[in-house]
């Protein structure tokens, strides 16, 4: 079994192993700052761009779990990422067929990070076909002989090593401007690629 973060629009790696791996997605590791379980990486005219969710601190946030984190609304963040994803996607050729299914993501407030990153992730798996349901756990996941901890592995910092082989290359918007970036928000793939983003995801296209 795999164990995996909760992220947010999390990337084209990540959406890899839940589509083809046994995987459980933990929602009582301790939250850690500076990953993508608030944060993701889109392409845009100037680059690659990060969009963080800002979360509530004080205290010991580093020491509560990922599910009792707490959105902060003090800054318009949401308006911020939308607003930075259609500008980068709305001329990509898929773009205007999902946008639909993200931007109420933007519209509503959600008290914790969890209660936003779960159905956006349920949201992507539908858009990529998977017939199954996510797994999340309802307890800290120890780790057994054979699992396989990525929880550690999704943040900018991470030992790439301990990944799979990244994505397959892909047209990308501003592809005539901007190198191929890998392992950006699965958004991208989807927004570019779409119906062929699974099996890229899955590596049967070359």
């Amino acid at each position: 079994m795999t164990i995996l973060p909760l992220t947010y629009l999390g990337n084209t790696e990540y959406f890899s192993l839940l589509l083809q791996e046994e995987c459980v997605i933990d929602l009582y590791e301790h939250y850690i700052k500076q990953s993508y379980r608030n944060r993701c990486e889109i392409m845009t005219a100037t680059g690659t761009a990060a969009l963080t969710v800002n979360v509530v601190k004080g205290g010991s946030i580093v020491k509560r779990p990922v599910r009792d984190i707490q959105i902060d609304y003090s800054k318009r963040w949401q308006h911020q990422h939308w607003t930075a994803i259609t500008s980068a996607y709305r001329n990509s050729p898929y773009f205007d067929h999902y946008c639909d299914l993200f931007a109420p993501f933007y519209e509503k407030r959600f008290r914790f990070l969890a209660d936003l990153n779960i159905p956006l992730a349920e949201t992507i798996v539908k858009i990529l076909g998977s017939p199954g349901s996510l797994r999340f756990s309802d307890s800290y996941v120890e780790t057994s002989t054979g699992d396989t901890d990525l929880r550690g592995a999704f943040k900018p910092s991470a030992d790439r090593t301990r990944m799979p082989p990244a994505t397959h290359e892909y047209q990308q918007v501003f592809s005539d401007r901007q190198p191929f970036a890998p392992n950006l928000s699965v958004i991208d793939l989807i927004f570019c690629e779409g119906p062929a983003a699974a099996d890229i995801l899955r590596g049967s296209i070359r």
